[in-house]
């Protein structure tokens, strides 16, 4: 894009003169036209030169006053009078005024016809157009041709920098500086210093589309910013700062960095989509190891050679954790927005937790938004840890992360019993309205598998199998009910049960019998007792006394 200083510094527009004031006059121009109409703000485009006679003010250049204000608004890039014709010269107190609203006023001589200045002006504006178009072009083909030889970011970064000769910094969805330009390497203060200063007002500006950011240098003093949101995973964009982009030479165009910007989108997505496959194939490893005990195939699988390449190795310590995306109120149902959260959580765990922890595996769970880690040493201070990795994360993007445990085990085929527990652990911290950062896997018991289970269900099967034991409400049930909890308890010792309870070995005999009266079954059979057993205690209600011993 042209600038009003680049414009008025032409030999061929050597006889305008600047009137008003100004503090900079870099303006940028796209267009020029000539009006005489005093409401023209309200049909023209932005960055426009306006060319007129003042006609409409002969008689009153003072009317010119509100006319200039009108222009602010649409940020017009000058307004240029012909004098000589209408007015002989512009008053001083219109150029006074002009230049406290910061709007450049051009003096035109009346020897200029405006048709031939409007040609002028629009064919250097056309001419500059296309030599920026083209050297984009150019800049493009350099580009594609390092998206085809396979550059890593960085590389690609390096070369934008050298291209456009400006500092540059390439930032990861999670703020952190991943390629920067050669600029730094001489520099005493590191990319990370300047990204660093952002804020997350400024990554939500940024994310929204392209912004102009203003930062301090290392003296102090304002630097400005320029930032483009570079879309690989929706909501979680990486940041393309470049700094100083004022003084970027000609002719580098916008278009031409957001040609840069697009072949840097193709270079992340496609180590996306590498990084995508390496991970299903993980996932793949994953599901064969936690199914393979359960299968109970007669084949032995080194499981070590087979998972080296995805960072399994020999230890007598292994540990499932599943991870989970713990959601808010907005993102509950957004499921789109679930899965790039999931993504970039698996992402950043894959990136941050071999820095703190050995020997730790990272899979992405299949069919779902859980995450998996593997540990396979002991961390003593592994909670702190993660805690401490999990504030960065939510600080950087809001994304809270819960981790469930199984226990740990020896041996790599005891992994699926660490991952059976570490889902249950997973499931139950689902249900709950508060959730923890680091949970574990602790034993429901029998009782404990019929949790979610409908409660009439679980009434019928009690009143199937106990009678009326189940819910009784006379005193003389309500005791045969407790004898038969505690001879049962007792796997049916008799002088066991009758110390307890205070009773002759007698009444305990009597009483069992009367209970299989009721039951109309052998209390004894094993069968038969597992399911009083079960009844009984799924029976438990307010008008059945608890049991304490």
């Amino acid at each position: 894009m042209s600038s009003l200083n680049d414009l008025l510094k032409l030999p061929r527009f050597s006889d305008l003169e600047v009137l008003s004031t100004h503090r900079d006059l870099d303006r940028p121009v796209e267009s020029v036209e000539i009006t005489e109409t005093p409401d023209v703000a309200g049909f023209i485009p932005e960055n426009v030169i306006i060319l007129t006679t003042a006609m409409t003010f002969k008689d009153d250049q003072q009317k010119l006053k509100p006319f200039l204000a009108s222009l602010v608004p649409k940020k017009v890039a000058a307004l240029g009078i012909k004098v000589g014709r209408f007015i002989e010269d512009i008053d001083p107190e219109v150029v006074a005024y002009a230049t406290e609203l910061n709007l450049p006023l051009i003096k035109i001589p009346s020897t200029q016809p405006l048709g031939g200045l409007l040609y002028r002006m629009q064919s250097y504006l056309w001419d500059t157009k296309t030599e920026q178009l083209t050297y984009a072009l150019d800049i493009q083909k350099k580009f594609s041709s390092l998206l085809m030889h396979d550059v890593s970011n960085g590389r690609f970064i390096a070369e934008l920098g050298k291209i456009i000769n400006a500092p540059v910094i390439l930032l990861n969805p999670w703020h952190k500086v991943i390629g920067n330009s050669q600029y730094f390497s001489g520099s005493s203060y590191p990319a990370s210093f300047y990204a660093e200063q952002l804020s997350a007002k400024h990554y939500r500006r940024i994310s929204e589309g392209k912004t102009n950011l203003v930062i301090n240098n290392i003296n102090g003093e304002k630097l400005q910013v320029l930032g483009y949101p570079v879309n690989v995973i929706d909501n979680f964009p990486y940041y393309l700062l470049i700094l100083r982009p004022e003084q970027i030479p000609y002719p580098i165009s916008e278009f031409a960095i957001e040609q840069a910007v697009l072949t840097l989108m193709f270079i992340l997505y496609k180590d996306h989509k590498v990084q995508d496959f390496f991970d299903l194939l993980k996932s793949d490893f994953l599901s064969q190891l936690v199914e393979a005990k359960s299968l109970q195939t007669e084949e032995h699988r080194n499981w070590v050679d087979l998972g080296s390449n995805y960072g399994l190795v020999q230890s007598n310590h292994y540990r499932i954790a599943l991870v989970y995306c713990v959601p808010d109120e907005q993102s509950q149902n957004q499921v789109f927005y679930r899965k790039d959260e999931s993504q970039i959580a698996n992402n950043w765990m894959q990136d941050q937790l071999p820095l703190k922890i050995r020997d730790v595996v990272v899979f992405k769970v299949k069919n779902s938004n859980d995450i998996a880690l593997l540990f396979q040493s002991e961390e003593p201070d592994l909670e702190k840890t993660l805690t401490n990795l999990v504030k960065e994360l939510e600080d950087a993007l809001g994304i809270r992360l819960s981790f469930s445990f199984g226990n740990a085990c020896e041996t790599i085929d005891d992994i699926s019993n660490s991952y059976i527990e570490a889902k249950s652990a997973l499931t139950e911290i689902k249900q709950r309205t508060e959730i923890e950062t680091i949970n574990y896997y602790r034993p429901k018991g029998l009782i404990g598998l019929f949790e979610g289970t409908d409660e009439e269900d679980i009434h019928y099967f009690c009143e199937k199998i106990l009678g009326e034991l189940a819910y009784p409400e006379d005193t003389a049930t309500v005791d045969l009910r407790k004898t038969l909890q505690y001879y049962l308890d007792y796997n049916c010792e008799i002088t066991k049960t009758a110390n307890t309870l205070y009773l002759h070995r007698n009444t305990i005999k009597y009483r069992i019998k009367q209970c299989e009266k009721i039951l109309g079954v052998s209390v004894k059979q094993p069968q038969n007792s597992l399911n009083l057993r079960l009844a009984l205690e799924l029976s438990k209600g307010e008008n059945v006394p608890k049991l304490n011993h």
